[in-house]
């Protein structure tokens, strides 16, 4: 039975996925090349929605989807439109998160939104400020990008003083697909700084989706989301916000996670201690101007 299931699994292929991913590069094409020289504003927030849907799309990637063969998966999402991020790095990262027992860890997790004890401790006041900003949604749509982006490249610069050559091979390969971004910015219609404002729109956007991910708490499985919303933001995130789905089945393609949801929605809800918003607009109304999460992780017990 497992060399059938192998078998059905090597030939497969997840045409949603494909069609998505065609319409994204599409809709990103349209922005630059289309709309920039009608209005530069549409085009930002245009290019802007293409570039956070490329990013959600290179999160299915990364698990194995659409095909079988994982190199042909990466070759999919190259070069990268985010262009701040390289895809091997968000791909080694993101799959180091999914070590459920880390989750939220200020140490250990390396998608964490919190800060350890000791690293609170060494910060001044405007910094203090900053961070406590940035745990309304306002504040880590208009300050996380910054800040995520800041301490990603911190962090990546130190494993490669450590003589992380992975991390330093992500980079590495990030340059050609910064290249040929750059390049068909430079033929198109789109300033450059037309296109930061589209990255910075499309990671603030993304910032949406992680805001709310996980929480604190002394159970693991009390850790990750869900987010019953089948609006924009769920289409724009793929499905994302069934994140405790996700997490119990990674492999599963983002079109099948709500369905898996509604066939067993108590246990799923049982199993993650009832962590649960009804839609992304229950989210901005409860915390847009307000915190949902303290700055230093209230569990943690050692110092990193």
């Amino acid at each position: 039975m497992r060399n059938s299931d192998s078998r059905a699994r090597a030939t497969q292929v997840e045409w949603p996925t494909l069609v998505v991913l065609v319409l994204c590069y599409a809709v990103w094409a349209v922005a630059l090349f289309v709309v920039a020289p009608i209005s530069t504003g549409f085009a930002i927030v245009l290019a802007g929605f293409a570039i956070a849907l490329h990013s959600s799309l290179q999160h299915e990637i990364l698990h194995g989807h659409p095909f079988a063969n994982q190199r042909l998966n990466d070759a999919l999402v190259f070069p990268s439109l985010i262009v701040v991020i390289p895809f091997q790095r968000f791909r080694d990262t993101h799959l180091a998160h999914h070590h459920d027992a880390d989750l939220t860890d200020p140490y250990d997790d390396p998608e964490t939104n919190y800060l350890g004890p000791a690293s609170w401790d060494r910060l001044c006041i405007i910094r203090r400020s900053i961070f406590e900003a940035n745990r309304t949604l306002f504040g880590r749509m208009v300050l996380g990008p910054w800040i995520a982006q800041y301490m990603f490249v911190t962090s990546d610069l130190k494993a490669i003083r450590a003589g992380d050559r992975a991390v330093l091979w992500g980079w590495l390969w990030h340059i050609p697909s910064v290249a040929i971004v750059g390049l068909l910015i430079w033929i198109s219609s789109m300033s450059f700084w037309a296109y930061g404002l589209a990255v910075y729109l499309g990671v603030a956007l993304l910032k949406i989706r992680t805001y709310a991910e996980h929480k604190a708490h002394e159970k693991v499985r009390g850790r990750t989301v869900i987010i019953e919303d089948r609006g924009p933001f769920a289409l724009l995130f793929l499905n994302n916000n069934y994140h405790v789905v996700h997490h119990m089945h990674p492999r599963v393609a983002w079109y099948n996670l709500p369905r898996l949801f509604r066939n067993q929605r108590e246990r799923y809800l049982s199993c993650n201690e009832g962590y649960y918003f009804a839609s992304y607009a229950q989210i901005f109304r409860h915390f847009l101007w307000r915190k949902k999460d303290p700055v230093v992780h209230p569990f943690a017990q050692r110092e990193g």
